[in-house]
């Protein structure tokens, strides 16, 4: 009985206006700033093909680094996540890509990620771990991706026995209160604290939690996206069969006031 029923202009007009709202949502959800950087049209192809392992998108998104924000990239290596951060934070933020000389040495093409000055609001410091630098309540989060670890390793020809702790306090003191700190490292077997970094470049997760909440910070979110519960953790994992295949822990830490 209601076919021929004309429906008001204004009934329609609200309905087209609720339609729009849905499909611009759905648009929203599906390219966040997150997956915007890891789309972003200046991005090398070598990049591109790292991200189906590290799934970059998926990490950042869980440490909820937003425009603005000043942001360390700590032992960044060749600047993957830097870029990706710059991307994220945008022109009113500052990204600070940060490697000691012998991190920088071992780390490949980072000259040409900043060729043309591609990358304004990234900083790059290298210096020593016995005087970072860092500053006292700079940061508005930190990232340490598959480098925490290093931090542990001993070659008396390249890398000296560092002082974690005091390293670790450097970093702890740069942040601001309620900043976050992203840590994502290889697992090592559960109870083996520190003693595979050397030669497995791999760390205990619980060992990492205790270590990182020892230094005022607090557990706040883990996240599942890198699992590989298959992994045996007994094999080297930047060479090899284990390359792309290893478990990868990835937590999320506050500074309390």
């Amino acid at each position: 009985m209601f076919a021929n029923r004309r429906i008001p202009r204004s009934v329609k007009s609200v309905g087209l206006l609720f339609a729009a709202m849905s499909l611009s949502f759905i648009a929203s959800a599906a390219t966040d700033i997150y997956t915007a950087a890891v789309d972003h049209a200046g991005r090398s192809e070598s990049d591109k093909q790292r991200d189906a392992t590290d799934k970059p998108a998926e990490v950042l998104r869980l440490g909820g680094i937003k425009p603005g924000m000043t942001v360390l990239d700590f032992l960044a290596g060749a600047g993957y996540y830097s870029e990706l951060l710059s991307y994220i934070v945008g022109p009113t933020g500052h990204v600070v890509m940060y490697n000691n000389a012998q991190y920088l040495k071992w780390s490949e093409g980072w000259e040409k990620r900043f060729t043309g000055n591609r990358l304004p609001n990234v900083e790059r410091k290298t210096t020593e771990f016995n005087n970072i630098g860092l500053g006292e309540n700079v940061y508005d989060a930190v990232i340490m991706v598959k480098s925490y670890h290093d931090l542990y390793m001993v070659d008396p020809k390249e890398w000296p026995k560092v002082n974690v702790p005091a390293t670790l306090d450097q970093v702890v003191k740069a942040m601001k209160p309620g900043a976050t700190l992203l840590l994502v490292d290889h697992s090592a077997k559960a109870g083996t604290g520190s003693k595979d970094a050397n030669e497995l470049h791999r760390i205990d997760e619980a060992y990492a939690k205790k270590e990182f909440e020892s230094h005022g910070l607090k557990l706040v979110a883990e996240g599942q996206m890198l699992r590989k519960p298959e992994d045996k953790r007994d094999a080297i994992t930047y060479k090899g069969p284990s390359v792309g295949k290893t478990d990868r822990f990835v937590l999320m830490f506050r500074k309390t006031a």
